[in-house]
């Protein structure tokens, strides 16, 4: 039986909304209605729409707590997607889910394992009281990112891990239009913690178990960068293997780069250039010989189709039916802010081993 198109609004109207999320969502705009935006201003939310219409011609403008409001008594807006200040995307969150609507949640899923134990404890007790499954997601495009989709795949190839590596050079300066962000830069774990879980997500997915324990240390270089900007771990997986992590948050030379060496192999996922931007999977079998294929980024939009579909899957079928996508799940966005959260508390604390929260 087919079903109507979910109407939804876009809660948040900063950069990743303007450059990501309304390009990305025009490319799929036969799968929802757009029927608002807001912000905490009307100048913002203006804006954003100024954009949106171009595209998406009957989208409204809400801002502040009356436009909130409407949003929330509104039944026909079935879902909503929160692009908002890391501190407070989870109140948010937990409002609109309150009102009976599906969440997807950019990342960090909360800024510390605290904030997070509350959530999952308030999400469990509205989705007891709802009448329907609600649906938490976090937008975490990593998961869908084709190159590491392709990894995880053939991770199986190389045999028994016996060490993974993570090397991460950003290129967070006053030219990236992230780099004034006072959110980020007032959030606990500043750019370590929200440009870090992308890069916990693709382990954990590439190596398809969890990290146990961690060993940091950290320190303050760039001194135009919040604290710390500098992080190397060593961590420990559930299947055994130890690794290291490694990020400096601004580099004159940027990587971003994923290695496993395994008993009959190795394979690499690194970011790169080939006309479009992607990355470029290259797996070296046992005899020295190696194979590479390159994927563009395409995480944004596969995430975002993913999510309607739930929503539209959670209409068609109720009750135990229907079971959302895991890549989407909060609990993963969790899992990912456990780790650099036990990573960051060991750089507190001089390499102290930390075990990382479960979730």
């Amino acid at each position: 039986m087919a079903t109507k198109p979910p109407q939804i609004a876009i809660l948040g109207a900063g950069t990743f909304v303007k450059n990501q999320y309304l390009p990305r969502l025009s490319e799929i705009s036969h799968l929802f209605l757009l029927k608002a935006i807001w912000s905490r201003t009307q100048e913002s939310a203006r804006a954003a729409v100024e954009i949106a219409h171009k595209n998406f011609r009957g989208v409204e403008c809400k801002w502040g707590d009356n436009g909130l409001d409407e949003i929330i008594q509104d039944a026909s807006i079935t879902a909503v997607v929160v692009v908002l200040a890391g501190q407070n995307q989870v109140d948010i969150s937990l409002k609109m889910l309150k009102a009976g609507k599906h969440v997807l949640q950019e990342k960090p899923a909360a800024s510390c394992t605290s904030e997070l134990e509350a959530a999952l404890s308030n999400y469990k007790s509205i989705s007891a009281d709802a009448p329907g499954q609600l649906i938490w997601s976090v937008a975490e495009n990593y998961r869908f990112e084709p190159g590491l989709v392709e990894c995880k795949k053939l991770i199986a190839d190389i045999g028994k891990m016996m060490s993974v590596q993570v090397i991460i050079e950003g290129s967070m300066n006053s030219s990236n239009p992230y780099f004034s962000s006072s959110w980020r830069r007032n959030f606990i774990g500043g750019f370590i913690l929200d440009m870090g879980v992308h890069f916990i997500a693709g382990l954990r997915m590439l190596v398809g178990c969890e990290i146990v324990s961690v060993s940091s240390m950290t320190s303050h270089v760039d001194l135009t960068l919040p604290p710390p900007d500098n992080i190397s771990s060593v961590f420990h997986l559930e299947n055994g293997c130890s690794g290291v992590f490694v990020m400096v948050v601004s580099s004159r030379t940027p990587k971003i780069l994923w290695r496993v060496v395994g008993m009959n192999g190795t394979l690499q996922i690194e970011r790169g250039f080939q006309g479009q931007h992607g990355y470029l999977v290259s797996l070296y079998d046992a005899n020295g010989e190696s194979k590479s294929s390159f994927f563009p980024f395409s995480g944004v939009t596969e995430e975002l189709k993913a999510f309607l579909n739930d929503v539209s899957e959670n209409t068609l079928k109720k009750g135990s039916q229907f079971v959302a996508e895991q890549r989407l799940s909060y609990v993963e966005g969790a899992r990912d802010v456990a780790v650099l959260e036990a990573m960051l508390e060991s750089g507190s604390r001089q390499g102290e081993l930390v075990q990382v929260k479960k979730f």
